[in-house]
């Protein structure tokens, strides 16, 4: 599609491509800041920041000692922002999370009445510690918090601050006493990010570094209002029509119960697909890749570079695929060699058409 058309169709001004300047310089000090700390693991910092641009929350899932809980507070302290730690626990109560309503009397008059103290999620940032360590009734008491921005104590309603964002955790392989999360909450987090072991390079900087008198300060980069800033740019960020194609034809090929555009090997592999969510967290992803990169328009290329962080959690393999040791990587790995962008115009409204070939 030409310039002109994507102009044409977005609100993008030249306040807001000095805007887009600003945020991609302001990004790479981000990068810069978190290097100082965190050694390697820049796809995983890279989808923290996509996320948080994009008004999204991450689910970060690795084995103990990769530096999941130092990250995600180091990213706050670059962010000058309010920051909370939950440490979750089999014993932790919704209320722990949520806050609480005491009776408190007033020394003047002996009037007693109930006033609510805040819990811990009333922070812009909520690291989530081991989510999958408490039972199902204290992690149900995030749902609201992640999905309504708000929480529900007793008759009445208490909005979080603005942004707010959820950063959870959770360790694939020490399953006893742990409660998997269920697969509504999954859909809640923008990106199950995979924080993977460092490579050989890396895990020598960490050991030389981490074993020496060094304190490293972590410059505050943007603040709150910035990040608001920032996902309101994201949001103007103009994606042409062929990229919502892509993605929709990417999430509707996960779904074995349709007619049309399933690919055959899917049936065999998956027994539930995407919802809504998976494109609408594409598209918003993509807008803030390429935010993160100084472009004014998101690209297929941006789409493919997140699928696999958004669909890894809302797609379910099947018994046979998955005891033939077919992970939902694998599946998306598939999908994004039979969905190619060659096929991208076919599904595209004859109202279309004409921009398209004109393009």
């Amino acid at each position: 599609m030409s310039e002109q058309l994507i102009k044409e169709d977005s609100d993008f001004s030249q306040e807001d491509l000095e805007s887009l300047k600003i945020f991609q310089e302001s990004t790479l000090k981000i990068r810069n800041e978190l290097a100082k700390v965190i050694v390697g693991q820049e796809k995983v910092i890279d989808q923290l920041l996509i996320a948080i641009f994009s008004k999204g929350h991450c689910l970060l899932e690795g084995v103990p000692g990769l530096a999941k809980t130092l990250m995600v507070s180091t990213l706050a302290k670059s962010l000058r922002m309010d920051f909370n730690r939950i440490q979750f626990t089999p014993d932790l109560m919704p209320s722990d999370i949520t806050g609480t309503e005491v009776i408190q009397e007033d020394k003047m008059t002996g009037a007693r009445e109930f006033k609510f103290l805040n819990g811990p999620v009333f922070a812009n940032v909520v690291l989530a510690d081991e989510i999958n360590r408490t039972p199902p009734k204290t992690q149900a008491a995030m749902l609201e918090a992640m999905q309504e921005r708000q929480v529900t104590v007793g008759m009445v309603r208490h909005e979080l601050p603005d942004p707010f964002f959820v950063l959870a955790t959770q360790n694939p392989i020490e399953q006893e006493g742990t409660y998997t999360l269920p697969e509504a909450q999954q859909d809640r987090f923008m990106f199950k990010v995979f924080v993977e072991y460092p490579n050989y390079e890396e895990e020598y900087r960490v050991a030389d570094t981490t074993t020496r008198m060094e304190n490293s300060v972590v410059n505050e980069i943007l603040s709150g209002d910035e990040i608001k800033s920032a996902q309101d740019l994201v949001r103007r960020v103009p994606i042409p029509p062929h990229v919502i194609h892509y993605a929709l034809r990417l999430v509707r090929a996960t779904r074995i119960n349709e007619e049309e555009g399933v690919p055959d090997s899917m049936r065999e592999l998956l027994s539930w697909g995407a919802g809504p969510r998976a494109v609408q967290f594409l598209l918003l992803g993509a807008k803030a890749k390429a935010v993160m990169d100084g472009r004014s328009s998101a690209t297929v290329a941006d789409v493919k570079s997140i699928a696999h962080p958004v669909l890894r959690h809302r797609i379910i393999t099947t018994f046979n695929a998955e005891s033939s040791g077919v992970t939902t990587d694998d599946v998306v790995d598939n999908l994004l060699s039979e969905i190619s962008e060659r096929d991208e115009g076919d599904k595209i409204p004859p109202t279309l058409s004409g921009a398209f070939n004109a393009a």
